[in-house]
């Protein structure tokens, strides 16, 4: 029950929850095809009040997309051992007209998703194309639990998504090990060029009764947004009943001195995170602190919290706090300096 609600409140189980949606609209003789989404909106408002240049913005509400797409599921068995998948997943803007009478943007946005692979219950899974981090997939889940700010450890993008192949054993008396390269290409561009290059990622994931626990690493290459260090993770989470599970993390980076970041980017850092998720009946509730400690540059503390509540198997709303730089809280500090910079977001989402 638990696992149901969460994954289909949560976004953290995204993958689940579509799954647990999905359409079956083909399944004969070993081929099957689904079709699932969902179709999100909401207001959003609030929200840092100067940009990374130091210039004011506008923080006013705005009704807003959030994260609406559509995807198809396939898989055959090609033996009772051997079953071969692939996936494809659309998003669109599902609160406002598109095209040339629209906001000009195409039907679909983005191809969040499009990978083929081979799954085997005695060798593992072996996957590739445009496909979510296995970083993400396997070590830092546990606190990817909001669907909009909130998360922040490595997510879905990093060092992924497009021109990626990567491998997952099988279960291993609760140990899944992991890895996975996204292939950078300087073809034809001019010369002299930077040439090729891998970014890997890998590690180990245990999970088995009430306990998860990931060790990983991602080559954190400039190409991808990363400063050319390693970045590092442990994160875990622990279900103490039916209804409340806890989550602990810890995810590092050295600093490059040859690297430069942006206005708003990151060198190197130590963050450190703890929260928490309790469902009860069709709601669940999730809240979650970080203190992200960087090299030079000002240290920082984030937050998030979010409620949801399950109106029916397919339809949910929801409600989500974030402030990715929030104040220390001391005696100087006013309720004013506490909740200037918050983002909210509130809206519904239809899983189909």
């Amino acid at each position: 029950m638990k696992k149901t609600l969460l994954a289909t409140a949560i976004v953290g189980a995204l993958g689940a929850s579509a799954a647990a949606q999905a359409a079956t609209v083909y399944d004969q003789d070993g081929t099957k095809l689904d079709v699932y989404g969902r179709i999100a909106m909401g207001v959003a408002g609030g929200g840092p009040e100067f940009n990374g240049a130091g210039q004011e913005v506008d923080d006013g509400a705005e009704f807003v997309d959030v994260y609406s797409r559509l995807g198809l599921r396939m898989s055959q068995e090609i033996t009772s051992d051997l079953t071969a998948f692939g996936r494809v997943e659309w998003r669109f803007d599902g609160d406002e007209r598109t095209g040339p009478s629209g906001n000009g943007n195409t039907g679909f946005k983005e191809v969040r998703q499009s990978y083929i692979g081979l799954q085997s219950d005695q060798f593992g899974t072996i996957q590739g194309g445009n496909f979510d981090a296995f970083y993400n997939q396997f070590v830092s889940l546990p606190f990817d639990v909001y669907i909009d700010r909130g998360f922040e450890f490595a997510g879905h993008p990093t060092q992924s998504r497009g021109d990626s192949i990567g491998y997952y054993t099988p279960d291993l008396s609760g140990f899944t090990v992991f890895l996975q390269g996204k292939h950078y290409s300087s073809r034809g561009e001019l010369e002299p060029s930077d040439g090729s290059e891998v970014a890997a990622q890998g590690g180990v994931r245990y999970a088995q009764g009430p306990v998860t626990l990931g060790l990983g690493f991602v080559d954190d290459i400039v190409e991808g947004g990363g400063n050319d260090e390693v970045r590092y993770g442990l994160i875990g989470s622990y279900d103490f009943t039916d209804q409340f599970s806890a989550r602990l993390g810890y995810e590092t980076r050295d600093e490059n001195d040859n690297y430069t970041p942006s206005a708003t980017g990151e060198n190197g850092f130590d963050t450190v995170g703890l929260g928490g998720t309790f469902t009860t009946g069709p709601w669940a509730f999730a809240l979650d602190y970080y203190n992200i400690n960087r090299d030079n540059r000002d240290d920082s503390n984030a937050w998030a919290a979010g409620s949801y509540y399950k109106v029916s198997s397919n339809f949910d709303v929801f409600l989500e706090l974030a402030d990715g730089d929030a104040p220390t809280v001391d005696r100087d500090v006013t309720l004013g300096d506490l909740t200037d910079d918050v983002y909210w977001l509130t809206g519904a989402r239809y899983h189909f």
